[in-house]
């Protein structure tokens, strides 16, 4: 990829069709040239029908699969076959390496420690113990929903962009804990390959999250209607 080009990286949509349609128009308004989904897709109680089809009209040159597009979902049959025929992970021009998790696991938090209950900074020892012998110059990851660029010994980059439709979730695995992000704006980014390295930018997108607040507390789904309107989930 020569100097210049500008690709944006989706991560989390969540079936969130409002985030969707806010981040893509402003990929359009950034003029990125390539569009990568780092999966977890349909899975929630939105629109993941919408969402699907929002997508089908996308040029998204590569979309890996995430842990939640391996659950049944109700976008339909169509969905679920495109769902399916997604892979792990991916490659683009042997300078960026595509996974959801780690490269090896789509369960696994590459950047995060959770063990306290919150999202900490793992060391540079682990974060490399997971990259694995992975050696591609960026490697993308989502799945915690955090926004975060973590440079590596070596030059090596990290980069998570965030979530486009959740900015708050609680789980139970590997222990209990909270992911937050404080706002409800749409998360995406643009990563940039310039003459001096690799230029990364985070966008947070405003858009009427109200629409999919009130989606989910339609369908009795609560906890998402807070962590969608607030960020947070407490």
């Amino acid at each position: 990829m020569g100097s210049g080009h500008r690709i944006a990286i989706l991560a989390d949509i969540h079936g969130n069709v409002w985030a969707l349609d806010a981040v893509l128009s402003d990929v359009r308004r950034q003029g990125a040239d390539v569009l990568f989904n780092l999966g977890d897709v349909l899975y929630g109680p939105l629109e993941p029908r919408a969402t699907f089809e929002r997508l089908q009209r996308e040029s998204v040159l590569l979309t890996v699969r995430g842990n939640q597009d391996r659950e049944p979902c109700d976008a339909g049959e169509e969905a679920a076959h495109w769902l399916q025929s997604l892979p792990e992970t991916a490659v683009f021009e042997d300078e960026i390496f595509l996974c959801h998790g780690t490269p090896s696991s789509d369960e696994t938090y590459l950047l995060e420690n959770v063990a306290s209950g919150s999202a900490v900074l793992k060391s540079e020892e682990e974060i490399r113990r997971l990259v694995g012998d992975v050696r591609h110059p960026v490697i993308l990851c989502g799945h915690s929903h955090v926004p975060r660029l973590v440079s590596l010994a070596g030059g090596q980059i990290t980069l998570n962009p965030g979530s486009v439709g959740l900015p708050a979730y609680s789980d139970d695995l590997p222990v209990p804990h909270a992911m937050e992000t404080y706002s409800p704006h749409a998360s995406y980014a643009i990563l940039t390959r310039t003459a001096a390295g690799w230029d990364v930018a985070f966008h947070r997108v405003a858009y009427d999250f109200e629409k999919a607040s009130q989606a989910a507390a339609r369908l009795e789904r609560g906890d998402w209607a807070k962590a969608i309107a607030t960020g947070r989930v407490i």
